[in-house]
């Protein structure tokens, strides 16, 4: 909860320090830019899980105010979109993170089924270097943008349209004549917006791009979820960095804990898999993010020598 109030106080702060000091790079870094960005942006996953307050209605109406009021997005559109990967995590047609074929195929059986059906619409085999032209630095600047705006008018989502809007509104209003004219802050937005999304890819996509892809195989909501996640090494710099994200197991089995009591719940979990047999993974951080690139790769070859074999023979 002290997160949450220190992050929906640091706009009016930021904007009363930069008026009297001239600071405007340094209010509009801090809590608009990257690390304000960033923050709320964990912060905002926190409520649409309503993991802070003990009452729904007033974890719906924080994650309102972060997700619409500080972050110009729609709180519905990210229910639907996130909701579906908790149910079937890295499940092809049913997880929109790893349905992506128009851009990317992912794990190996989808490239597989792919190929040998001669399907495809990119250059899959080079998807591990095009992923940092058109992965990281487009997903949040220009494809969540577009799709925020498409779901809010196409599902008729006045209320988030408007708070959206009122977003929009108040970062030109309180930044436009400190920053020198509007294009100079709205250039700066998407700037902030590129640096955020490099840094939400890496995170989220760390624990998930790397495991196991496939179709619905109808197995137990246990093993799915173990199945589809991983978790990366946890430090107090990572826990922050990560919005505790770096305990993705524990999250999926418990999707409403609050996010400090993951590492409790880990040792337990961690206790419960080697029972039972089933694999509990845990990897360094910058391990997992190679990973991400690595899989890519692999997944790409898979698709590339199936494909080919298929027209040679």
């Amino acid at each position: 909860q002290q997160l949450g109030y220190r992050v929906v106080a640091l706009h009016p702060c930021c904007c009363t320090v930069s008026n009297r000091t001239g600071l405007w790079w340094w209010s509009r870094f801090s809590s608009n830019g990257l690390f304000g960005q960033a923050q709320a942006g964990w912060l905002q996953h926190d409520f649409g899980h309503l993991s802070v307050f003990k009452s729904s209605w007033m974890n719906h109406t924080a994650h309102h105010v972060v997700q619409e009021g500080l972050k110009g997005a729609s709180c519905h559109w990210w229910n639907i979109r996130h909701f579906q990967h908790h149910a079937k995590p890295n499940v092809f047609l049913k997880d929109p993170d790893v349905s992506i074929p128009l851009l990317f195929l992912v794990g190996k059986v989808i490239p597989a089924k792919w190929g040998k059906k001669k399907w495809g619409f990119m250059p899959y085999q080079i998807q591990h270097n095009y992923f940092f032209l058109i992965g990281p630095p487009l997903l949040i600047p220009i494809y969540f943008h577009v799709e925020v705006i498409y779901y809010m008018i196409k599902y008729l989502k006045w209320v988030d349209l408007l708070w959206a809007i009122s977003y929009y509104y108040r970062l030109h209003y309180m930044f436009s004549p400190i920053m020198g004219g509007f294009w100079a802050n709205f250039w700066f937005y998407f700037f902030v917006r590129f640096l955020e999304s490099h840094w939400f890819v890496w995170v989220t996509q760390s624990n998930h791009i790397p495991m196991e892809v496939n179709l619905d195989q109808n197995e137990g909501w246990v093993e799915m979820q173990l199945r589809g996640t991983r978790n990366t090494e946890s430090t107090p710099f990572w826990d922050w960095f990560t919005g505790h994200l770096n305990y993705q197991i524990e999250h999926h089995l418990f999707p409403t804990m609050p996010r400090h009591n993951y590492y409790k719940a880990a040792a337990r979990v961690r206790r419960l898999c080697a029972k039972y047999g089933v694999e509990y993974q845990i990897k360094n951080t910058w391990e997992a993010f190679a990973d991400i690139v690595r899989s890519l790769r692999d997944s790409g070859d898979i698709w590339y020598k199936t494909y080919y074999d298929m027209i040679t023979h």
